[in-house]
């Protein structure tokens, strides 16, 4: 049933008001300290969950709802329900971050129905519990992040702990359901969600339509301030750029013009804020004015873990450097997407030799990467890899030739070998990263069509095409927060999907690729092809972008935190030279022998856990490494000298001969208590992993 906050029944109240006056006798010159809502927060409303029909974890569908081949149905596909949106976003956001095939480990390693101590039952692996939803936001209804926290029936407010649960990607609140969310919950902890600001939010340009914050849509007048994003476009803006770009969407990501990871670790510290707000609400006793409550839990008393996978890692860590108020105890996060502020005064070495490349930004490496991984991915010469050769960035007389060179190309820039054989897999993703960062850190509009890309639906042909009634009905559930396809504006004879895109200077069919070296060109500067300074509105686009970026960058700097990082070596969308390697070697720089990192590297694993099931003879999945990095830390916050953080080390895995065997512990060992030759050192601002 939903509320705003009501936290405790009437017994609770009775005893702890019992409590209150018996103690005033003894502290009666001692102030109270109140539980006062953080004035960034909007009406808080709740709503509890019996752990049956419904419940925290999996939205009532359980292990074997989460595993159905396709999501339930709504009642009516144009006007879904606040309930059935969450219910479709818990089961397309679990999917989205684990491997849920046979074999995989779902359900024997990790699952709804594997408990904390890792035994699996047979169970569907519900949690009962109260959610409770906010949005932060400055007064405007410009930011209105998504807040929102879990606190599970289990929850002991006398051993109590907080984890946080960052979106990964771009993805909405339930992004990290089924990673920090997953453990949390299991280990009775509260689990503090964020959207960072740049969740699921899409509007549509031809009916003025936005998302709510449950995920329903409205119009923007009917919204107002309610709207998760709601773009500042007069309607004469709005009616013409709908008239002649039919289809086109923004969403808030991309279009909110704020930069929203420039306050991802901000965001994250809100979200453990509002965690120790509801559980003072929850369990602290009622103050003497019989309606507000005592503050009970506090950092002092209570453990707080910042976590989540990829963009909610790199928050983690951001969130731990910026801490100022003691929140964050811990951290323990895989793949993240950490941007290091310098690549120098310090030193990553792999296997003795200094890596070729280290350090870079996210944007550097997705634009480069943006150039030369579709031409991984093209099975016939004509395309990129031949428009590529032609403009003197690509040698090589055949196709093959050609790829070869694309392949060094990437190694050169920082790419490990063993991420090789995913470079062509993750070509469409670096591009939905190149070009939605780049609108992003320049805080550019959708109007602004920066280096001819915008995002739209498309039909058959690939030439735009308005989303359908029930896509933008169901897009809180079903959308990553990057939502519909990128689109080529000035490719020959007319607006096509990049991938079909004929670029002016080539006449061909490159798949864009003078839209990209466009993007490459903001990323350096430079023009790409000439090495010539760039001029002009290219040259404003670049500085505006570049300032952006430095809005990002880490300290390294994590104040003595314990905490573990957890990255695969095969990752071929965040190379680990430019973020968790090269994070590990910044943090030396700036804590000595003051820090706590631990870095824990991962053969045969890479950043998604689903290639695990389509090349299992290659990859192995890093969400159990996640869990186990959890362990460790939460084990060290409650007993440090008894449970000693694990060493830096590669831990390496098996693979599969097929997806047809079963993962098992043999496949991924722990990780270890002693390293021996699979130690990575850190000395002297020098990072030595081993081979």
């Amino acid at each position: 049933m939903k509320n705003t906050i009501r936290i405790a029944s009437k017994l609770t109240l009775i005893a702890a008001a019992v409590a209150t006056l018996a103690s005033c006798g003894d502290n009666s010159n001692t102030p109270e300290e109140l539980n006062v809502l953080p004035s960034y927060l909007s009406a808080v409303s709740s709503i509890s969950y019996d752990g049956s029909s419904d419940d925290l974890l999996t939205a009532g569908l359980g292990r074997t709802g989460l595993a159905a081949a396709a999501a339930p149905a709504y009642a009516d596909p144009l006007k879904p329900t606040a309930a059935e949106l969450r219910r479709n976003a818990i089961y397309a956001n679990y999917r989205a971050v684990l491997d849920i095939s046979a074999n995989s480990g779902w359900g024997t390693m990790y699952g709804p129905n594997v408990s904390a101590a890792g035994v699996a039952g047979t169970g569907e692996g519900k949690v009962a519990g109260t959610e409770y939803i906010a949005y932060a936001d400055d007064g405007t209804g410009k930011q209105n992040v998504t807040l929102l926290v879990q606190v599970p029936a289990t929850f002991d407010p006398i051993n109590p702990c907080i984890v946080t649960g960052t979106s990964s990607g771009s993805r909405g609140i339930y992004g990290a359901i089924g990673s920090a969310g997953e453990w949390g919950l299991k280990n009775n902890c509260a689990v503090a969600y964020a959207d960072k600001g740049s969740g699921t939010g899409l509007y549509t340009f031809e009916d003025d339509s936005v998302n709510l914050q449950n995920g329903q849509r409205a119009t923007r007048a009917a919204a107002g301030k309610s709207a998760n994003f709601s773009p500042a476009y007069t309607e004469a803006e709005r009616a013409a750029f709908a008239a002649s770009n039919p289809g086109r969407v923004a969403f808030k990501h991309a279009h909110s013009q704020q930069n929203p990871e420039k306050d991802w670790g901000k965001i994250t510290l809100q979200a453990v804020e509002f965690a120790y707000y509801v559980l003072n609400e929850r369990y602290g006793q009622v103050a003497s004015d019989g309606k507000s409550h005592l503050v009970r839990l506090t950092p002092k008393n209570s453990v707080a873990i910042a976590s989540s996978i990829s963009n909610g890692a790199g928050s983690a860590l951001l969130a731990a450097e910026q801490d100022t108020k003691g929140l964050i105890s811990a951290v323990a996060a895989t793949e993240p997407q950490i941007q290091p502020k310098v690549a120098t005064g310090y030193v990553v070495r792999l296997g003795g030799a200094a890596v070729p490349s280290q350090g870079k930004a996210l944007f550097d490496y997705s634009t480069f990467a943006a150039l030369y991984q579709p031409c991984l991915a093209e099975v016939a010469s004509g395309g990129r890899c031949s428009a590529l050769a032609a403009k003197g960035l690509l040698t090589g007389a055949s196709l093959l030739d050609q790829q070869n060179d694309a392949k060094a190309r990437l190694k050169a820039y920082g790419w490990n070998a063993d991420a090789e054989v995913l470079q062509a897999s993750h070509a469409g993703t670096n591009i939905l990263v190149a070009v939605t960062y780049a609108y992003a850190y320049g805080k550019f509009s959708a109007l602004d069509k920066v280096c001819g890309f915008t995002f739209a639906g498309v039909d058959a042909t690939g030439a735009p095409a308005a989303l359908t009634a029930a896509v933008k009905a169901s897009s809180f559930a079903t959308q990553n927060g990057i939502i519909g396809s990128v689109i080529y504006e000035n490719s020959v004879g007319g607006a096509k999907a990049y991938n079909l895109g004929v670029s002016p200077s080539t006449n061909a069919a490159d798949q864009s690729l003078d839209g990209f070296l466009c993007l490459r060109s903001l990323a350096t500067g430079t023009n790409p092809v000439t090495g010539a300074a760039l001029s002009g509105t290219l040259a404003d686009q670049s500085a505006r972008v570049k300032a952006g970026v430095a809005e990002v960058l880490a300290s390294g700097n994590l104040k003595g935190k314990p905490a573990i990082i957890v990255a695969g070596r095969s990752d071929a969308l965040i190379p680990v030279n430019h973020a968790s390697r090269a994070y590990l070697g910044l943090n030396a720089t700036a804590e000595g022998s003051a820090s706590k990192l631990r870095y824990i590297e991962v053969t045969n694993a890479n950043h998604f856990d689903s290639f695990a099931n389509a090349l299992p003879a290659n990859v192995v999945p890093l969400h159990v490494y996640l869990f186990r990095a959890l362990d460790a830390v939460y084990a060290n916050l409650r007993n440090p000298t008894g449970a000693p953080l694990p060493p830096s080390q590669v831990v390496r895995t098996t693979t599969r001969a097929s997806n047809a065997v079963p993962i098992t512990v043999a496949n991924l060992p722990p990780i270890a208590a002693s390293a021996g030759n699979n130690a990575i050192t850190v000395g002297n601002s020098t990072v030595d992993v081993p081979n």
